[in-house]
């Protein structure tokens, strides 16, 4: 039977001490009893209860003594008080100090079933609502970046230590890889954390839509313009503007965008006073902005002005020793979204997910777990609940590794990692299905230093 909580009995009548105990014992309560409410207080001084059910009128030490001294040890720990009727005014008192509810002599046992039942739901309650606020409290003004791979760790050193000096940034990494979630890790360790975060999408407006949105517009600047609007640029003063995409944004508008960097103010469109701006700026980008810059896309002046600390997120094929740590910490989020008790992830969806090599990255993986946690069933994560096209993956695709066209030994080398992986480390396994002898890939894995 489930434990429904610590119980403690204080009652100086020894056949309703015993038939207490007997019953609430049977409702599944862990039942500690005494007679004494100087035992009662020895007792409090060495354990927590959830529940205490004491008499009232007691010798040498009374219930009210009992309730003060645990109030004063656990104030969460409720109170019940028994009493005869003459005495229901004294017990009403008691409430007063702190007491849940009384019960009065001769008292039905089904009373008491239900009396303790609600000490114990409101105590539950309590305690669960404190652990969400520790929870929320843990989380409220940082941003989690769960990882284990060491460039990533590096790469969160970096962005620690330059938060706090308010200089621009510029970050580089394929899409899904979570650029914007490092934006705001830089932004909530900065001195600018209790100012606003806000993101937009450069690619995502025509120019005039993109301008509007940046720089805001003055009341009858345009038909339709029937109030002033302030921009995101104004409206994140003291905080953090992320410009997603940046190399989608048009030449026009990068010129004014190097006009506000460079002198901190703008002009609402139909403006003509001059506004001073105080905001931060994070640019990313999933393309190769030097090239972008070559082809004539990309200003070369507001590249320099943007680039300050530059971060380049590895996409997920290089940081493999992630993709368990992530896959548990999205099956968390998702089977408590879900209130599914999923908590484990079956060794062959593990296999199949270190063998992938995720073209969408981060982003790709949560929504497979996602979907995974939406189909499972038991408390395990297994292969039927992978989307099909990964449960039949048996080709790895090519991947440019920092923008360069892998060798065929860079090739070579990684494929034999992952057949390794895929055979738990059996070297004789794995050099059956490279088609080659054992001597052969001893001298391969000597070749590329990985004996071990």
């Amino acid at each position: 039977m489930q434990n429904k909580g610590k119980l403690l009995i204080v009652e100086d009548e020894k056949i309703a001490l015993k038939n207490l105990e007997h019953v609430m014992k049977k409702e599944g309560y862990e039942v500690t009893g005494t007679t004494s409410g100087t035992n009662a207080l020895k007792i409090l001084g060495e354990q927590e209860f959830d529940i205490v059910l004491t008499d009232l009128k007691m010798e040498r030490v009374d219930g009210i003594e009992v309730l003060e001294r645990c109030k004063s040890l656990y104030p969460d720990t409720e109170v019940i008080m028994i009493t005869a009727y003459a005495s229901i005014p004294s017990a009403v008192e008691t409430m007063k100090k702190g007491a849940y509810d009384y019960i009065a002599k001769p008292f039905k046992l089904d009373d008491v079933r239900r009396i303790v039942a609600g000490a114990v739901e409101k105590a539950r309650l309590r305690k669960e609502n404190a652990q969400l606020r520790e929870q929320i409290e843990s989380y409220q003004g940082r941003v989690k970046i769960v990882t284990q791979d060491a460039n990533m760790q590096r790469l969160l050193d970096t962005a620690r230590q330059i938060a706090p000096t308010d200089c621009n940034v510029l970050i580089s990494g394929e899409s899904g890889t979570g650029k914007e979630l490092f934006a705001r890790y830089i932004h909530f360790n900065s001195s600018r954390r209790d100012g606003q975060f806000f993101a937009i999408n450069c690619g995502a407006f025509t120019e005039e839509l993109l301008g509007n949105e940046l720089f805001g517009h003055e009341k009858g600047a345009f038909t339709g313009a029937v109030a002033m609007k302030k921009g995101l640029v104004e409206t994140a003063a003291g905080g953090t503007l992320l410009l997603d995409e940046i190399t989608e944004m048009p030449p026009s508008m990068q010129v004014k965008l190097l006009r506000v960097i460079q002198e901190k103010e703008l002009l609402r469109l139909g403006g003509t006073e001059p506004i001073k701006v105080d905001v931060r700026f994070v640019a990313a980008t999933n393309r190769d902005i030097q090239d972008e810059i070559k082809k004539g896309g990309f200003r070369q002046d507001l590249y320099f002005r943007l680039n300050v600390i530059s971060f380049i997120i590895p996409p997920l094929s290089e940081r493999r020793d992630d993709i368990p740590l992530l896959s548990y910490y999205f099956l968390k989020k998702y089977a408590a979204l879900m209130k599914k008790n999923i908590t484990e992830i079956s060794q062959e969806v593990v296999s199949i997910l270190m063998g992938y090599d995720f073209p969408g990255n981060v982003r790709e993986l949560e929504n497979i777990i996602e979907r995974g946690a939406a189909l499972a069933n038991g408390d395990t994560l297994e292969v039927a609940h992978l989307p099909e096209d990964l449960k039949e993956l048996s080709i790895k695709t090519f991947r440019k590794k920092e923008g360069k066209i892998p060798t065929l030994d860079e090739q070579e080398e990684a494929y034999i990692k992952w057949v390794l992986r895929e055979t738990g480390g059996n070297k004789t396994l794995a050099a059956q299905m490279l088609g080659i002898d054992r001597v052969s890939l001893w001298r391969k894995l000597k070749k590329y230093g990985m004996e071990e």
